[in-house]
C-alpha cells in the first residue's frame, strides 16, 4: 500500500500556558511538530497531511518550508472531527497513518513495525504497558486476546482500571475502511468531541481484527501537555543523542550536561567534549578535538587537532587543523581559519579569514577582514570596518606584527612584514618592512601640581 500520513496539530495547549501553540514549542532547537514531521518524511512512499487549527498564521509561518498539504480545523471537536477535516483526501487503497504533533520521539521502527499490521482485515493499533495506568484508556481484550474495545478511565470498572495497557492513540487503517468509519462517529458524550478511538468498537462489530504492537519504551509515545512533560522528553532526546556519540566513540565528561540540537554530519575519533557544551545546526568534528566547558558551538567545521578553551561561542565558521581557540573567544559567521591558528580571550572575529600560523591572543576585534600567515596582532587591535552605513575590508599582509591597542581604519591594507607600533591610529596603507606608528608627541610638565580638594 501506498502512504498516507495525517498529523494531527491543531490543539491549543492550555496547559503551557503559552501564547506560543503547542506543537511550536521546542525539544533540541526544533518544533514538536518538526520532530514528527521529520519522522514521517523518512517513511517511504508517504503523503503527509496535517491537520492544524489553534495559531494557525504562527504555525503555518514556522514551518513553511516543510513538504505537506495543510488543512484547518477552526472548531476543535476532537480527534475523529479532526481527521474529518482530510476524509476526501484519502484514498481508498492507501494505508493512513495518525500521528500527533505533541508527541515528538516516536521512532521510525515504530511506526513500521504498526504499518505491517494493516490489511483489509486488520487495524494497526499502537499500545504501551504502564506500571501506572492512571488518566489513560484501558484496552480491554476477550479470553483469546483479541482486543474488543477501548475503554475510559471514568467508564471503566475497577476491574478495567487494574488493565495497564493502555490506548496512545496511534494507529494505521486501510483508506476505505476509515473514510467508512467516520461517517459514522457520533458525538454523545459529555464533551460533545467526536473521538476517534471510537472507530475501534466499529473495527470489531465488522469482524475486522484490531492488531496491537508496541513502541520500545513508553517515553516514544508520551504527549507533551505542560512544561514538565516537555522537559522530560527534551532530557530523554539528549541522552538518547548522547549515548549515540558515546558509542561512536566520543567522550562526554558528563553526558548529563550536554545538548545536541542538530546533527553532526561528519564525527572523527578521540573527540572530547567537557560539560554544558551545545551543538547547534550542522556541525562536522574531525579528529582529537577538545572542547571546553561551556561552549556553543552552531554550523560549523572543527578541523583534526583543534582545542577548543572554554566559554567559547562559534557561528558559521570554519576551524582549520592545530588550531587552538579561546577561552572566551567568538567567532562570528563567514569566519574562516586556516591551520595553527591561535584565537585567544575575548578575540572576536566576524566574517574574516586568517591564514596559516596567525596569532590573535587578548581583547580584540578583527572583522571583514584578510589576515595573512604568521601574523601577530596584539591586544586591543580592531579593526574599524564601519562607518554607520557601509563596511570596509582591511588587509594585513603575511608576517605583520600590529602592536597593541592599534586601530586599523578601514580600508586599510598593511603590507607584507609590516610593523604598527602600538598605540596607532592607522588611516592609510602601511609599507610592506617597514615601521609605521602615530601618536600624540609625549611631554612631561614640571612643576605641576596636582589638585587637591579645597576645605569647606
Amino acid at each position: 500500500m501506498n502512504l498516507t500520513t495525517i498529523i494531527l496539530a491543531a490543539g491549543k495547549g492550555t496547559r503551557m500556558r503559552s501564547e506560543l501553540p503547542k506543537v511550536l514549542h521546542k525539544i533540541a532547537g526544533r518544533p514538536l511538530l518538526r520532530h514528527v514531521y521529520d519522522m514521517s518524511h523518512s517513511l517511504e512512499n508517504n503523503r503527509i497531511l496535517i491537520v492544524y487549527g489553534h495559531g494557525a498564521e504562527r504555525v503555518l509561518d514556522t514551518l513553511k518550508d516543510i513538504d505537506v498539504a495543510w488543512f484547518e480545523q477552526k472548531q476543535q471537536l476532537g480527534t475523529g472531527h479532526a481527521v474529518q477535516q482530510v476524509a476526501d483526501q484519502i484514498k481508498d487503497g492507501d494505508a493512513v497513518l495518525i500521528l500527533y504533533g505533541d508527541v515528538p520521539l516516536l521512532k521510525q521502527s515504530t511506526v513500521q513495525k504498526l504499518l505491517a499490521n494493516v490489511s483489509e482485515n486488520s487495524l494497526a493499533l499502537l499500545t504501551v504497558t504502564l506500571d501506572n495506568p492512571k488518566g489513560y484508556g484501558r484496552i480491554v481484550r476477550n479470553d483469546a486476546g483479541w482486543v474488543t474495545r477501548i475503554v475510559e478511565e471514568k467508564d471503566a470498572t475497577e476491574s478495567e482500571k487494574k488493565i495497564r495497557e493502555v490506548n496512545t492513540g496511534i494507529m494505521a487503517v486501510q483508506g476505505a475502511q476509515l473514510k467508512k468509519w467516520l461517517g459514522k462517529l457520533k458525538n454523545h458524550n459529555a464533551q460533545g468531541e467526536y473521538y476517534l478511538t471510537d472507530i475501534i468498537e466499529m473495527a470489531v462489530s465488522e469482524q475486522v481484527a484490531v492488531v496491537t504492537s508496541q513502541p520500545e519504551t513508553e517515553d516514544e509515545v508520551l504527549g507533551v501537555n505542560d512544561r514538565n512533560q516537555l522537559s522530560h522528553l527534551e532530557r530523554v532526546y539528549q541522552n538518547e543523542q548522547s549515548k549515540a556519540l558515546m558509542t561512536q566513540g566520543v567522550t562526554l565528561y558528563d553526558p548529563a550536561r550536554f545538548d545536541l540540537r542538530g546533527s553532526i554530519d561528519a564525527l572523527g575519533q578521540d573527540i572530547e567534549i567537557d560539560i554544558n557544551v551545545i551543538l547547534e545546526g550542522r556541525n562536522r568534528i574531525g579528529n582529537n578535538v577538545r572542547v571546553g566547558a561551556n561552549c556553543r558551538i552552531k554550523d560549523s567545521v572543527i578541523e583534526d587537532n583543534v582545542e577548543i578553551l572554554p566559554n567559547c561561542v562559534i557561528e558559521n565558521a570554519v576551524i582549520g587543523q592545530g588550531s587552538r581557540i579561546g577561552p572566551f573567544a567568538r567567532l562570528r559567521p563567514e569566519t574562516i581559519l586556516a591551520e595553527n591558528v591561535h584565537i585567544g580571550n575575548f578575540v572576536e572575529i566576524k566574517k574574516s579569514t586568517v591564514a596559516d600560523g596567525s596569532k590573535i591572543n587578548h581583547l580584540s576585534y578583527i572583522g571583514d577582514s584578510t589576515v595573512g600567515s604568521k601574523v601577530n596582532i596584539g591586544a586591543g587591535t580592531i579593526t574599524c570596518n564601519y562607518d554607520g552605513v557601509n563596511k570596509f575590508k582591511t588587509v594585513i599582509g603575511d608576517g605583520a606584527f600590529i602592536g597593541s591597542d592599534t586601530q586599523l581604519i578601514a580600508p586599510v591594507t598593511i603590507g607584507n612584514n609590516a610593523t604598527i607600533g602600538a598605540g596607532s591610529t592607522i588611516t592609510r596603507d602601511s609599507p610592506e618592512n617597514q615601521l609605521t606608528l602615530s601618536r600624540a608627541k609625549q611631554i612631561s610638565v614640571s612643576g605641576w601640581q596636582r589638585p587637591v580638594k579645597k576645605e569647606n
